[in-house]
């Protein structure tokens, strides 16, 4: 049984489409063996110390300041 949405199908797709725009070029990277931070647009990121071990968090995720 699926759970009934708040929204209309149009809202839903306006929203879930905001959602794609907010990741475009918003990646905060973190790299687990050099502690480097930066931002990308990629999700498959390789560290400029050559590590593929790599943390990536949607930068939409934390409130400004």
């Amino acid at each position: 049984m699926s759970t009934p949405s708040h929204f209309s199908p149009e809202e839903l797709q306006r929203w879930q489409f905001g959602l794609t725009q907010a990741n475009d070029n918003n990646v905060l990277c973190h790299c687990r063996v050099c502690d480097r931070e930066w931002v990308d647009s990629s999700w498959e990121v390789t560290c400029t110390c050559g590590s593929r071990n790599v943390e990536t968090i949607a930068c939409w995720q934390f409130p400004d300041d």
